[in-house]
């Protein structure tokens, strides 16, 4: 996957870096990682293409991806939600009240979440859809996702472009970054199912 991408960023810059974000936030498996470090060592050996320039079209590539999943999301309402787990809740061991506390937990930390996940693997992507789905602000929305891609991406392309032709080694450690991070999100998925079926059992 890295030879296509970095192939594609050859070929077309801008554009390149602009397509690869947009399609990374509707496909988290894409690592952002290898765009944005790349960029940035892209930016060091082409008199035509500015770090500027990479953080202005792989920040509106993430909004653009963003905003597709924020509507995926928005399809996704309370009551369509609450209707899946009536049907399928006994199987997932969930109730509309569990659905009502997922709403109002993000209702009343959503703005910060989103902000910060935009700085997190996977997760950065995966936000936009409970955004969508509880009707945030559209405007704050982008500003907040704005501002979170902003600082990731400037980040990774300054890091990319500081080291030059030892970009890989920068992904090799956001790798293990990225790693650390998934293995967190599967033990807390894990701890979250773990209390709803302590809490169930003593309900019962």
């Amino acid at each position: 996957m890295e030879n296509w991408i970095t192939e594609m960023m050859n070929q077309f810059g801008y554009i390149g870096v602009f397509l690869l974000i947009t399609i990374e936030n509707v496909f988290p498996p894409i690592p952002s990682e290898v765009i944005l470090t790349f960029g940035g060592f892209m930016t060091t050996n082409s008199s035509e293409l500015s770090i500027m320039g990479m953080v202005v079209s792989s920040t509106v590539g993430s909004l653009v991806g963003a905003i597709v999943l924020y509507y995926i999301g928005y399809l996704i309402d309370r009551s369509r939600m609450e209707r899946i787990i009536v049907r399928w809740g006994r199987i997932l061991r969930l109730t509309t009240a569990d659905v009502h506390k997922a709403y109002n937990w993000f209702s009343k930390y959503g703005v910060w979440t989103v902000l910060l996940c935009r700085l997190v693997p996977l997760l950065r992507s995966l936000i936009s859809i409970p955004a969508g789905s509880t009707r945030m602000n559209l405007g704050l929305f982008i500003l907040l996702t704005t501002v979170g891609s902003l600082i990731w991406n400037t980040t990774l392309i300054s890091i990319g472009a500081a080291v030059g032709s030892s970009w890989e080694t920068i992904v090799a450690y956001m790798n293990i970054y990225s790693n650390v991070v998934y293995v967190l999100i599967a033990l807390g998925c894990i701890a979250v199912v773990a209390l709803i079926l302590r809490r169930k059992r003593k309900t019962t």
